[in-house]
């Protein structure tokens, strides 16, 4: 069963119906038992990265998402502030992420962006694979392009876990993965056919 967690924040209906249009079987829960049966995770996100991390520990499903992913190794992929998330923290706030792929959250640095350019960044942006090879983006025929709404993105520790990336001013990390962790700093659920087929390459993923 693809499991939507519902912690409090994030697009829930919205990635609910696009994942049904794609044909797959979803719920979304707070329920931890139902999370136990989970077979991919979508750890959702809008806002602020204090406000979630702190609505997501008091849910009290992080023992069971940890569990879950680090321990039976069931693909997750978080969206938004819910790829922020997978991190260890932010500069936007001072909550601990659940620091499952090594790195932090930034700012975008004007410094290095051209005059007049608005944070935050949002509207469609074009993604690339850095190794030209991503099992998310099959299939999209067309070159991908998804809708963003940040103002913070993620720094990697590691450039191997940089999946895709975007740029405004500078390129920066689009998506990442470590293992069976993916995030996603775009929203797939507003992102139309470019969206429905990453969730089909996600659910579909053999990870």
């Amino acid at each position: 069963m693809i499991t939507i967690v519902d912690y409090g924040a994030g697009n829930l209906a919205s990635i609910q119906n696009i994942l049904k249009k794609t044909g797959a079987s979803c719920v979304i829960t707070s329920d931890e038992q139902v999370l136990r049966q989970a077979t991919r995770i979508i750890l959702p996100g809008v806002g602020a990265f204090d406000s979630c991390a702190g609505q997501l520990r008091a849910s009290g499903l992080i023992p069971v998402l940890e569990e879950k992913v680090l321990g039976e190794k069931v693909p997750v992929l978080g969206i938004c502030v819910g790829m922020q998330l997978l991190f260890s923290g932010s500069e936007e706030g001072r909550l601990p992420g659940l620091d499952w792929i090594p790195g932090s959250v930034v700012k975008f640095d004007t410094s290095k962006m051209e005059q007049g350019m608005k944070i935050p960044h949002m509207g469609w942006t074009d993604v690339v694979s850095p190794n030209g090879d991503c099992d998310l983006l099959q299939n999209m025929h067309d070159a991908p392009r998804f809708y963003f709404v940040h103002s913070y993105h993620v720094r990697v520790d590691d450039s191997a876990h940089t999946l895709m990336t975007a740029r405004y001013g500078y390129d920066f990390p689009a998506a990442v993965r470590k293992d069976n962790i993916t995030g996603v700093q775009f929203h797939p659920e507003k992102s139309h056919r470019f969206g429905m087929q990453l969730f089909k390459n996600f659910v579909e993923s053999q990870s």
